[in-house]
Parts: structure tokens; C-alpha cells; sequence
């Protein structure tokens, strides 16, 4: 586990800084705000696109060659995006490099399989929210960074970030160990690695059926708010690069304090199934009351009135993994990050259209929160397709038991 935590947290901190400056740095080949949100949006969307036909062939890939060559494939793309974007010189070329650099980036996946692979299925839900753990807190070191760095030059974060990435694969190469032994290995076969066939796959999983709803809708939801956060608190209450990234420090700190130390206890507390839904209603009511904010000061409120919305996405991902077989934890995982990336995809889309119809309202407007009005509509759907499923599950073993 340290040695996989530890590529996560510089993984994450590289991803992080970049955060509060990619939309502004999309501003300064843009002419009016409607403009910014549409191509970084745009952006999102190829990035998205990109992620979500490689994804399932990087995680097909992991269950073939193993978990370590498959991250240092990631750590480099994600040099290649962070130098590509520095450079660029116009909006195409960003483009292409957000594409390029989505097709060869799972890490997330891959990280996933790598915990599934030494965990037992009682620790997997401890682990997966360590692991989110992580993920919280290079959200809270790269956003600040990110936003410090981005006061100075809107480029310079790129470079940094670039460099984290090369020093992570340099971790990889020389330090990193393969999770995955030789005997759990299993060929790999175009026929696996086909997006539209791993999500059928992922929805036969027994146990799993109705949550890839919810899954996707908890994703959409996900990258509905990070394709709007910055351009929303930036329309909303006149927020740069600083502001974003103590934001966003705020979040990430929660998220680590949450998923590293509340997570076990709250797991003896409640099973997985029960934290899942108690955390999708929390975060249903979290983007409300985002939406609602008419003060800058209720955002930071709101994020730490969210305790329970943290452990969501851990407890599903524990329930998906140990529905799935050790053969097959990168493919399965790699069909949940498939799924995420094809709402990474849709996010954008719906992100920015939503910001580009109220583009136009002055700051402080409450009507500014139409993307997070629909995040909390989404959330609370996803929140009652999963309640109604553990319920039925409750219902069939105590039939079968009877």
C-alpha cells in the first residue's frame, strides 16, 4: 500500500495544479466569457473522449502485463499533456495534446486494480477510501500550488506539473513494485478491451446491475462540477486562479481527512451499500446549496457540511470490485473508469452549455448555479436507483434465507 499511495499523491498533486489555471489559460485564446466556457468545454470533452476508448484497453492491458508498465504509460502522458499544454500555441494544438494525452491516461484505473490486487474483499473498501485519501490530498497540495504558481505566469503550473510527472515515472520505474503475479494473468483480447462490450460486462456483474446507473450518474455529476467549478465561481463571485485554488484546497482537505481517517469507523458504523446512499444524498444536498450561495464564504460551508458525500465513491467501488474475480480487477475497474470517462465526456457538453446560458447574469446572481441545480437533481437520482436496489437485494436474501 505505501508504495501505491505514494505514486497516487504525486499523480494527483501534477493533475491538481493545473486545476484553477486550464480555464483561464483557455480565457487568453477567447474573446468573451461565453466563448471560454464553450471551448473548455471543448477541451474537456476530447480529453474525455479520448480516456474513454483507452481506458478499458490500459485496464485489459494491466491484467496481461501487469499493473507498474501500464502507470508508467499514464505518468507519461500526463507529462506529455502538462509540456504540451505549456507550449501550445493555440486552441487546436491544446486540443490535441488533451486528446493525446486521454487516450494513454488510466491511472486511476490501473491504481484501483493495483489496491484490488493485495487487498481482501473486507479491506477493499478501507483501502479504496486510503486511496481516495491520497486523491484528496493532491487535490489539496496541487490547487493551492497550482493557483500560487498561477498568479505568477499561467504556464508555469504546466511546467511544474510536468515535472512531478517525470519524477513519478522515474518513481515507477525504480521503485514502484508489480502488484500483479504471473499465475492471475490473463491473455489479452481486443473482444475485452471494446468500451460498449466491458460496460455490458460491467452491468452482468452479479450484484452490481442498476448501480452502473448510479455509478455513471455519481460520475457525471463528478465531472459536471469540475468542468464548472473555477468558470462558475469566477462568473459568480469574480474568483481567479488564488481563490480557485484555496477552493479547492478546502475540498481536497476534506476528502483526505474524511476517506484516511473517518472511513473505517463510519464502515463499522454502516455496511458499504448503506454509506453509499447516505453519502449520494449528502452530496445531492452539497450541489444545491452550492448552486444556492449568494457569498463567497457559504462554498467553504457547504464543502465541510459534506462529510458523508466523500465516502460515496469509495464504498461503490468496493462493491464493484469484490463483485468481479482476481483474474479480471483491471478490466472491471477499467470498465468503471470507461464509464466515468464517457460521462468525462458527456459533462463538458451539458457543463458548458449551462454556464453559457447564464453567462450574461451579473455576479452574485443565484441563477449562476444552474450547473449545480442539475448536479443535485442528478445526484438524488442516482441516490434512489441505488437505495432501491440494496433494497431489493435485502428483500431476495431474506427470501432465499426463508
Amino acid at each position: 500500500m505505501p508504495f501505491i499511495l505514494i505514486a497516487v499523491l504525486i499523480d494527483m498533486v501534477s493533475i491538481g495544479l493545473i486545476v484553477p489555471v486550464l480555464p483561464p489559460l483557455v480565457g487568453l485564446y477567447t474573446g468573451s466569457q461565453a466563448d471560454q466556457a464553450f471551448w473548455f468545454g471543448a477541451i474537456s470533452l476530447a480529453f474525455g473522449l479520448a480516456n474513454f476508448f483507452g481506458a478499458p484497453v490500459l485496464g485489459a492491458l494491466s491484467d496481461r502485463f501487469g499493473r507498474r508498465p501500464v502507470m508508467l504509460l499514464g505518468f507519461a502522458g500526463l507529462a506529455i499533456s502538462f509540456f504540451g499544454s505549456a507550449l501550445a500555441p493555440s486552441l487546436a494544438v491544446l486540443l490535441v495534446v488533451r486528446l493525446v494525452s486521454g487516450a494513454m491516461q488510466a491511472n486511476a484505473a490501473v491504481a484501483q486494480a493495483y489496491v484490488a490486487d493485495i487487498s481482501t474483499p473486507e479491506e477493499k473498501a478501507k483501502r479504496f477510501g486510503l486511496l481516495g485519501a491520497m486523491f484528496g490530498l493532491g487535490f489539496v497540495l496541487g490547487p493551492v500550488m497550482g493557483g500560487l504558481l498561477g498568479d505568477i505566469d499561467l504556464h508555469l503550473p504546466f511546467w511544474v506539473a510536468g515535472g512531478l510527472a517525470v519524477a513519478n515515472s522515474l518513481y515507477g520505474l525504480f521503485v514502484l513494485p508489480e502488484s500483479l503475479p504471473a499465475e492471475r494473468r490473463q491473455a489479452f483480447a481486443w473482444s475485452r478491451a471494446n468500451p460498449v462490450a466491458s460496460l455490458r460486462r460491467l452491468g452482468a456483474l452479479e450484484g452490481v446491475g442498476p448501480l452502473v446507473a448510479t455509478l455513471a450518474l455519481a460520475s457525471l455529476v463528478q465531472f459536471t462540477m469540475h468542468s464548472t467549478w473555477v468558470l462558475y465561481t469566477q462568473f459568480k463571485f469574480g474568483w481567479g486562479p488564488k481563490e480557485n485554488g484555496w477552493s479547492l484546497f478546502a475540498v481536497g482537505l476534506m476528502a483526505t481527512l474524511v476517506q484516511g481517517g473517518l472511513m473505517r469507523p463510519l464502515l463499522k458504523r454502516w455496511a458499504a451499500p448503506r454509506l453509499a446512499v447516505l453519502g449520494l444524498v449528502s452530496s445531492a444536498c452539497a450541489y444545491a446549496l452550492w448552486g444556492a450561495a449568494t457569498e463567497d464564504w457559504m462554498m467553504y460551508a457547504v464543502i465541510g457540511f459534506n462529510v458523508l458525500g466523500f465516502t460515496a465513491t469509495a464504498a461503490l467501488q468496493s462493491i464493484v470490485s469484490n463483485a468481479a474475480d482476481a483474474r479480471s480487477q483491471g478490466q472491471t475497474l477499467g470498465a468503471v473508469a470507461s464509464l466515468q470517462s464517457l460521462m468525462a465526456v458527456i459533462a463538458p457538453m451539458i457543463g458548458a452549455s449551462l454556464l453559457g446560458l447564464v453567462s450574461h447574469l451579473p455576479l452574485g446572481d443565484w441563477r449562476i448555479g444552474l450547473p449545480f441545480f442539475f448536479c443535485a437533481l442528478a445526484q438524488a437520482l442516482g441516490a434512489f436507483l441505488a437505495w432501491r436496489h440494496f433494497r431489493a437485494q435485502r428483500r431476495a436474501v431474506a427470501s432465499a434465507a426463508a
